[in-house]
Protein backbone atom coordinates (compact mmCIF):
# COMPACT_ATOMS: atom_id res chain seq x y z
CA UNK A 1 0.00 0.00 0.00
CA UNK A 2 1.35 3.02 -0.71
CA UNK A 3 -0.42 7.14 -0.71
CA UNK A 4 0.51 10.03 -3.27
CA UNK A 5 -1.76 13.14 -4.34
CA UNK A 6 -1.26 16.59 -6.21
CA UNK A 7 1.66 18.25 -5.02
CA UNK A 8 2.19 21.58 -7.25
CA UNK A 9 2.60 22.76 -10.21
CA UNK A 10 6.40 23.59 -11.77
CA UNK A 11 6.70 26.82 -14.28
CA UNK A 12 8.72 25.92 -16.72
CA UNK A 13 10.57 29.25 -18.43
CA UNK A 14 12.80 28.83 -21.23
CA UNK A 15 15.07 32.33 -20.23
CA UNK A 16 18.28 33.87 -19.57
CA UNK A 17 16.66 35.69 -16.76
CA UNK A 18 15.38 33.20 -14.29
CA UNK A 19 15.25 35.71 -11.56
CA UNK A 20 13.32 38.26 -13.50
CA UNK A 21 11.08 34.83 -13.89
CA UNK A 22 10.74 34.30 -10.54
CA UNK A 23 9.92 37.75 -9.78
CA UNK A 24 6.90 37.62 -12.34
CA UNK A 25 5.42 34.27 -11.04
CA UNK A 26 5.87 35.53 -7.55
CA UNK A 27 4.06 39.01 -7.92
CA UNK A 28 1.44 37.63 -10.15
CA UNK A 29 0.44 34.11 -7.67
CA UNK A 30 1.23 36.46 -4.54
CA UNK A 31 4.03 34.92 -2.65
CA UNK A 32 6.93 35.79 -2.12
CA UNK A 33 10.40 34.02 -3.25
CA UNK A 34 12.37 31.48 -1.04
CA UNK A 35 16.12 31.94 -0.42
CA UNK A 36 18.13 29.11 -1.41
CA UNK A 37 21.35 28.33 -0.77
CA UNK A 38 21.67 24.46 -1.94
CA UNK A 39 23.29 24.45 -5.50
CA UNK A 40 20.75 22.33 -7.19
CA UNK A 41 18.42 24.82 -6.86
CA UNK A 42 20.11 27.17 -9.26
CA UNK A 43 17.94 26.30 -12.05
CA UNK A 44 14.76 26.88 -9.78
CA UNK A 45 13.20 29.33 -7.67
CA UNK A 46 10.63 28.60 -5.24
CA UNK A 47 7.23 30.06 -3.95
CA UNK A 48 6.85 30.82 -0.72
CA UNK A 49 3.72 28.57 -0.03
CA UNK A 50 2.05 27.11 3.49
CA UNK A 51 3.22 23.86 4.09
CA UNK A 52 0.21 22.23 3.80
CA UNK A 53 -0.78 24.08 0.55
CA UNK A 54 0.49 23.58 -3.25
CA UNK A 55 4.42 23.86 -3.72
CA UNK A 56 5.28 25.99 -6.80
CA UNK A 57 8.15 26.65 -8.03
CA UNK A 58 9.50 28.20 -11.50
CA UNK A 59 12.38 25.90 -13.24
CA UNK A 60 14.56 27.07 -16.06
CA UNK A 61 14.23 25.02 -18.95
CA UNK A 62 15.54 24.36 -22.59
CA UNK A 63 12.30 23.18 -24.10
CA UNK A 64 9.42 25.57 -24.69
CA UNK A 65 7.71 26.98 -21.69
CA UNK A 66 4.98 25.14 -20.11
CA UNK A 67 3.53 24.36 -16.81
CA UNK A 68 3.99 20.75 -15.61
CA UNK A 69 2.37 19.28 -12.27
CA UNK A 70 3.79 17.01 -9.85
CA UNK A 71 2.41 14.05 -7.65
CA UNK A 72 4.11 13.28 -4.51
CA UNK A 73 4.25 10.39 -3.08
CA UNK A 74 5.61 8.03 -0.35
CA UNK A 75 6.94 5.55 -2.60
CA UNK A 76 7.72 6.62 -6.19
CA UNK A 77 8.30 3.06 -7.64
CA UNK A 78 4.75 1.90 -6.48
CA UNK A 79 3.48 5.19 -7.78
CA UNK A 80 5.07 5.17 -11.02
CA UNK A 81 3.65 1.20 -11.72
CA UNK A 82 0.12 1.97 -10.89
CA UNK A 83 0.48 5.20 -13.56
CA UNK A 84 1.77 2.71 -15.93
CA UNK A 85 -0.86 0.81 -15.26
CA UNK A 86 -3.13 3.57 -16.21
CA UNK A 87 -1.61 4.09 -19.11
CA UNK A 88 1.44 6.19 -18.17
CA UNK A 89 4.84 6.11 -19.69
CA UNK A 90 8.07 6.54 -17.47
CA UNK A 91 10.33 9.00 -19.69
CA UNK A 92 13.62 9.96 -17.44
CA UNK A 93 14.60 8.76 -13.61
CA UNK A 94 16.43 12.12 -12.51
CA UNK A 95 17.64 12.27 -9.33
CA UNK A 96 15.06 11.84 -6.67
CA UNK A 97 12.09 11.83 -9.07
CA UNK A 98 10.49 10.25 -12.24
CA UNK A 99 9.19 12.11 -15.43
CA UNK A 100 6.22 10.52 -16.80
CA UNK A 101 3.89 11.01 -19.83
CA UNK A 102 0.20 10.69 -20.00
CA UNK A 103 -1.39 8.66 -22.34
CA UNK A 104 -2.69 12.23 -23.47
CA UNK A 105 0.77 13.84 -24.45
CA UNK A 106 1.14 16.04 -20.54
CA UNK A 107 4.80 15.60 -18.86
CA UNK A 108 4.36 15.38 -15.18
CA UNK A 109 6.68 14.29 -12.36
CA UNK A 110 6.33 11.57 -9.30
CA UNK A 111 8.32 13.31 -6.40
CA UNK A 112 8.74 12.91 -2.91
CA UNK A 113 6.75 13.98 -0.46
CA UNK A 114 6.72 17.96 -0.23
CA UNK A 115 4.20 19.09 1.71
CA UNK A 116 3.52 18.37 5.78
CA UNK A 117 -0.15 17.12 5.71
CA UNK A 118 0.26 14.69 3.13
CA UNK A 119 -0.39 11.40 5.85
CA UNK A 120 -3.77 13.02 6.62
CA UNK A 121 -5.13 13.78 3.25
CA UNK A 122 -2.90 11.71 0.54
CA UNK A 123 -5.12 9.06 -1.51
CA UNK A 124 -4.09 5.66 0.10
CA UNK A 125 -3.55 2.81 -3.60
CA UNK A 126 -3.63 -0.91 -2.42
CA UNK A 127 -0.47 -2.33 -4.31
Amino acid sequence: MHKSRLAGFIIDCRTDDLETAGQFWSQALGYSLKKSSAGEDALYKLLDTPSDDLHIEVQKVDHPSRVHLDIEADDIEAEVKRLEKLGAKRVANIKTWVVMEAPTGQRFCVVRVQRSDFDANANTWAD
